[in-house]
């Protein structure tokens, strides 16, 4: 009996993956695209981010004209705190406005304590928790720089009518490096736009409406200009030691006495101050003297130790001349100068024969730490 063969076919559950499928078969296989056109639903910050620039933060959209507008100076609502203030203190309001009203008290305010607000009244200065720029370090303060009005004044005084930089410095209450600084950078501003370069103008206009400017006070009856301390106490490096200076209880210990305590060649500090001339003001007012008689004396002042430094370095200049022997030729002038090896010093005549130049060492700073 003749048997017949039949293959056995079994049936599985298993289909391949979607990975070695072709494209046609993935497409009928998903007939459906994964890919949507409709916007995914805006997440919890991007919506508090946008309730707060279309509220509190719609303030800072347009700021005010002439004044800082850090976020500290708003609450949470976008309100400015110093007006709440004033709404709730009506004192304050008044005096402020009184401040600024008076024509006589200051012709050219600080732009920061007269912004005018809606209905044309003034918003009242700004204080110092009003220029905190960073909400998390509560301890820094933008300070103001110098306005251009300033700036052009104190360029003016020092270049055009001839004054000195101390004179300048006291009269403005700017410091004197800072003097200096003004005088070069606007003395190479001038140099640029003569040769005709492109000044960052714009950009310069827009950091100067950010932040606080001390004006320029033209009035010689109203408050004086003052921008920043211009006498503090320079430290010197022979008072940075402690020191035990045993003194006898019927000797009058001046502070004098203390400078030579540290140091033979140490001045009192009256003298070492960048402004010594303003002890003697300090004194006129004292004795209840006028400002002009105060200002006349600061300017003899002034001008009494411009002449003895001049005399002085006349003579340093005319001794220097005489120690030196010259020796003229058909082509050259020789000069020969006596020099004391021993007074030389490290940096004097000899110092460097032998010894390498610092330049070469490891661990040396090659960039220069000051300007003289």
């Amino acid at each position: 009996m003749a048997s017949t063969f039949r293959p056995l076919i079994l049936r599985s559950s298993h289909r391949p993956s979607s990975s070695r499928l072709c494209t046609r078969c993935q497409l009928q296989a998903h007939p459906r695209s994964s890919f949507s056109t409709t916007p995914r639903p805006a997440t919890r910050l991007r919506q508090t981010m946008f309730r707060w620039l279309n509220g509190p933060g719609a303030a800072f959209r347009d700021p005010l004209p002439g004044s800082t507008n850090y976020i500290n100076a708003y609450d949470r609502d976008g309100r400015l705190i110093r007006l709440r203030k004033r709404a709730q203190d009506p004192s304050t309001a008044d005096s402020d406005a009184g401040a600024q009203q008076d024509p006589d008290a200051n012709p050219n305010p600080n732009p920061l304590d007269v912004n005018i607000a809606d209905g044309g009244k003034p918003i009242p200065r700004e204080q110092s928790d009003d220029l905190m720029p960073f909400p998390m370090n509560r301890k820094f303060r933008s300070l103001p720089v110098l306005s251009d009005e300033l700036r052009d004044e104190i360029f003016s005084r020092v270049v055009e009518a001839g004054q000195s930089v101390r004179a300048v410095s006291a009269d403005l209450g700017v410091e004197m490096r800072r003097v200096g600084a003004v005088v070069r950078l606007k003395s190479i501003e001038q140099q640029w736009e003569a040769e005709g370069r492109r000044l960052a103008t714009p950009y310069a206009r827009a950091v100067m409406s950010m932040l606080p400017q001390t004006p320029y006070s033209q009035s010689p009856t109203g408050p004086r200009t003052v921008h920043e301390s211009i006498n503090d106490l320079p430290v010197h490096g022979a008072t940075t030691v402690q020191l035990f200076h045993p003194v006898s209880e019927s000797r009058q210990f001046t502070r004098t006495d203390a400078g030579h305590a540290f140091s033979s060649n140490l001045l009192p500090a009256e003298k070492r101050i960048p402004h010594p001339e303003m002890v003697e003001l300090t004194k006129c007012a004292m004795e209840n003297r006028g400002r002009d008689d105060i200002v006349r004396a600061l300017r003899d002042k002034l001008e009494k130790d411009e002449e003895d430094q001049l005399r002085r370095e006349r003579e340093e200049r005319g001794q220097k001349e005489r120690s030196i022997k010259k020796v003229r030729t058909e082509r050259w002038e020789f000069r020969f100068e006596d020099v004391n090896a021993e007074n030389a010093g490290r940096k004097g005549l000899g110092a460097r024969y032998g010894v390498p130049p610092q330049d070469r060492k490891k661990g040396q700073v090659k960039i220069p730490t000051r300007m003289d």
